[in-house]
């Protein structure tokens, strides 16, 4: 049995997502995946992306392992093989250096621990560079309607785990800026679902 795992909605999310990438990643250099998954992503911005080099992570070993069997069938040379990074322990995070960080659909699917430790480990990585870290995902926001299949879906979340659930896109802000980090981008995505950037404030 093959240990690749498949998520229905990266086929559906990836090229929106990549052409914001285009418009945010720098150049050259490392990109961090936090949160990889399945590894499908990783291995479509890999593809999209031969100039930069691509960390996939994750801290589930069937996830690295469905990374790594993706991994395995990649004819390029620029994706890395997962590492084990736990968001919400930065201190031990495998990963020293980067030229950007890009986490997709965590913040919403862990504790809000995760996301803290997502912001404290990017400024570690990340701080004073203007690099992005950028995040993609359903989120609430003040002063804008929240579409009733994000309602549902929150309450599923939370339904199934007390500390998941869609997060304040301001209360990400704020978290950021406890970091040093500003939101520089807001990207509407489709099925309701925001990429947000941050950078050094």
């Amino acid at each position: 049995m093959s240990e690749k795992r498949y998520a229905p909605a990266t086929e559906r999310n990836r090229e929106p997502i990549a052409e914001v990438l285009a418009r945010e990643l720098p150049a050259q250099g490392l990109v961090l995946e936090v949160a990889s998954g399945t590894g499908e992503h990783a291995v479509f911005f890999a593809s999209r992306f031969p100039a930069l080099e691509w960390q996939p992570s994750d801290p589930d070993s069937e996830a690295l392992a469905s990374v790594a069997a993706y991994r395995a069938e990649y004819s390029g040379h620029n994706l890395r093989a997962p590492v084990l990074l736990d968001a919400a322990a930065p201190s031990s995070w495998p990963v020293q250096e980067a030229a950007a960080i890009l986490c997709i659909n965590m913040v919403h699917i862990s504790p809000w621990e995760a996301t803290e430790g997502l912001f404290a480990g990017a400024a570690q990585i990340l701080g004073g560079k203007n690099l992005p870290l950028i995040l993609y995902g359903p989120y609430l926001e003040q002063g804008v309607e929240t579409a009733p299949s994000n309602l549902d879906f929150d309450a599923s979340l939370k339904a199934r785990n007390s500390r998941w659930g869609l997060r304040q896109a301001e209360e990400v802000d704020a978290l950021a800026a406890i970091h040093s980090f500003a939101r520089t981008a807001r990207y509407a995505m489709p099925a309701n679902n925001l990429m947000l950037v941050y950078r050094d404030a």
